[in-house]
């Protein structure tokens, strides 16, 4: 049976991030993942997910000026030391959180340098976050994201991650596959997954359109549920959705699967 994790990012936005991982527990999930921990101490943290039983999943390195548009800074040549500080940052968070796999947004293709310089750059920035991640026991997944909903989006199909993988040439790093994304870009959803299911660390989930919770859009959320299972993926997929109306409301499609 799968196994789900509330994003709290995106669920249970009724009340404040403190109080999410109460909602979450009481909900049902087991697991939770968000985006970004970096506003929050850690201890503050690592006493939300202890006192209501929960697990920490996923969070991602830091990406950059959020708030200004950037969405990572991986391929972005120049700003390689800042990203390596970033990846200490958040080995610490997720040492300290049990976390056991951080996920990079690559970022936007930056105008006026040219392609092989920016490859060059995201190998590199890659490499030397599997081989960070690696020592510390943590796996290091990347993410293609639609571009569609961020226009500029590095890296935007599946067969881009494959070939990232291919260039990084590293144990440590996977694909994080976002069923949502994934149905904007390409579509094939049950095939792409069974055929490189080894190279998939972590899935997330949300409806197409709107980006809602399972069974608001065009996806057949229990026949692909279904397929997951049988091709033996074991791991966790996340619930990166924006509830269409309040979380608790939205939530039946889970009932089956707690």
């Amino acid at each position: 049976m799968p196994k789900f994790s509330a994003n709290l990012t995106m669920m249970f936005n009724e009340v404040d991030f403190p109080d999410r991982f109460r909602s979450a527990a009481k909900a049902g999930f087991q697991a939770v993942e968000y985006m970004f921990p970096y506003d929050w101490p850690k201890d503050q943290l690592v006493d939300a997910l202890e006192s209501n039983g929960l697990r920490q999943v996923l969070h991602n390195l830091p990406a950059g000026d959020w708030g200004g548009g950037e969405r990572g800074i991986a391929c972005l040549p120049g700003r390689e030391g800042e990203f390596q500080d970033g990846v200490g940052s958040a080995i610490g968070y997720a040492k300290a959180l049990q976390c056991p796999a951080l996920n990079c947004l690559v970022g936007l293709t930056p105008g006026e340098i040219d392609a092989e310089t920016v490859h060059e750059t995201l190998v590199g920035n890659l490499t030397f976050a599997a081989d960070a991640l690696a020592a510390e026991g943590i796996r290091l997944l990347v993410e293609p994201l639609n571009n569609q909903d961020i226009p500029g989006f590095h890296l935007v199909r599946t067969r881009d991650a494959l070939r990232l993988l291919e260039a990084v040439d590293h144990p440590n790093i996977r694909i994080q596959y976002d069923i949502y994304h994934m149905q904007k870009m390409e579509g094939n959803l049950i095939t792409t997954i069974e055929t490189h299911l080894a190279q998939i660390g972590h899935m997330q989930l949300a409806d197409n359109p709107g980006r809602h919770e399972p069974g608001t859009g065009e996806i057949n959320f229990p026949n692909l549920f279904r397929a997951i299972d049988v091709a033996g993926y074991d791991g966790w997929i996340g619930c990166e959705y924006i509830p269409a109306g309040t979380t608790e409301e939205g939530l039946g499609w889970f009932a089956p699967y707690k």
